[in-house]
């Protein structure tokens, strides 16, 4: 594995190690503490979450990290006969579906709803309730695929 290609990779798994981290905060300790709030508050605390959650320094590492794992792909799939190359591909793939494909197709319809959410209205307890459920088991998906991704991407690193 040349330099380069070592970095990239190094990177990557960084950047999936860290993204992960994040949701395992959420599921770990973020929402359960939302839980334990009344609906009102707890919906009001979770719609400034996602809109705070937005910044330059948590999409450059979510997205770029995206990025880097299609770079780590595509070298991957041009040097198929390393060692590496099957972890790198596998890392790369997981960290895509897992953390970027649930956001956008599961947590991002769902954040988006909760957006028009009045949480004071007696319907937004239940609302609140089914959100809670559903979103922390998508993100407990996120939070497992971006650290395996991170493994995998760890052991093409080593095997480069």
């Amino acid at each position: 594995m040349s330099s380069p290609v070592f970095i990239l990779i190094l990177v990557t798994a960084l950047g999936s190690a860290l993204v992960g981290g994040v949701f395992y905060a959420f599921s770990a300790f973020v929402m359960p503490a939302l839980a334990r709030l009344d609906p009102a508050n707890g919906i009001a605390a979770m719609q400034a979450i996602n809109v705070t959650a937005v910044t330059p320094a948590f999409m450059t590492a979510f997205l770029g990290t995206a990025l880097a794992c299609l770079a780590s792909i595509a070298v991957s799939l041009t040097q198929w006969g390393d060692d590496y190359a099957p972890y790198s591909l596998a890392g790369g793939l997981l960290y895509l579906i897992g953390a970027i494909g649930v956001t956008g197709g599961f947590h991002v319809p769902r954040n988006d709803e909760l957006a028009t959410v009045n949480p004071r209205t007696p319907e937004a307890a239940r609302q609140w309730a089914r959100y809670l459920q559903a979103w922390t088991a998508g993100n407990h998906l996120r939070a497992a695929a971006s650290l395996a991704a991170a493994g995998l991407l760890v052991v093409a690193v080593r095997l480069g």
